[in-house]
């Protein structure tokens, strides 16, 4: 037999360095269930998130074609094939993938009106996205930024912002 011996310091020289990335999380703490899909350059299929205890994780992505995700969610299962009242938590990573920007918005409606949105990152320096009564109280950007080994929560009906 023949055995070949790699030290640590070989081996870790062979290793590409690997960046850390967050996730991007939405918990749903409604009363109702939330139907969810992640969409770039390809739509996923549906996913649910039971009322009260359902959520949602992926590790941030890029998408070439896009740019970016969107985490797209309705209050019907075929919602969004039926452009029915959606909110869209989305995150692209920079080029250099120190980043992460985040970002909350609505179309087709507001499905979420009267509970509280709340997006959290697991960085206290970085900056949180509150919509009280489950609407954007501007119509400036609710873009942020965020280093991009940080988690990143929409909370769905949150308790407060």
């Amino acid at each position: 037999m023949y055995f070949t011996t790699i030290s640590l310091a070989s081996l870790a020289a062979l290793t590409p360095m690997v960046s850390a990335l967050g996730s991007a999380v939405v918990y749903n703490k409604c009363d109702f269930p939330v139907y969810l899909w992640s969409v770039g350059s390809s739509v996923s299929d549906a996913k649910t998130l039971v009322a009260g205890e359902g959520g949602y994780s992926e590790l941030y992505r890029s998408d070439d074609t896009t740019g970016g995700i969107a985490l797209k969610m309705t209050l019907e299962e075929d919602g969004l094939t039926t452009s029915k009242p959606q909110t869209i938590f989305s995150y692209a990573l920079n080029d250099d993938e120190s980043k992460v920007f985040y970002d909350l918005s609505d179309v087709f409606g507001d499905p979420f009106t009267g509970h509280t949105l709340s997006i959290t990152p697991s960085e206290d320096s970085c900056k949180d996205i509150c919509w009280n009564g489950g609407i954007s109280a501007s119509y400036v950007s609710n873009t942020e930024a965020c280093t991009q080994d940080a988690d990143v929560t929409l909370t769905l009906c949150a308790d407060s912002c």
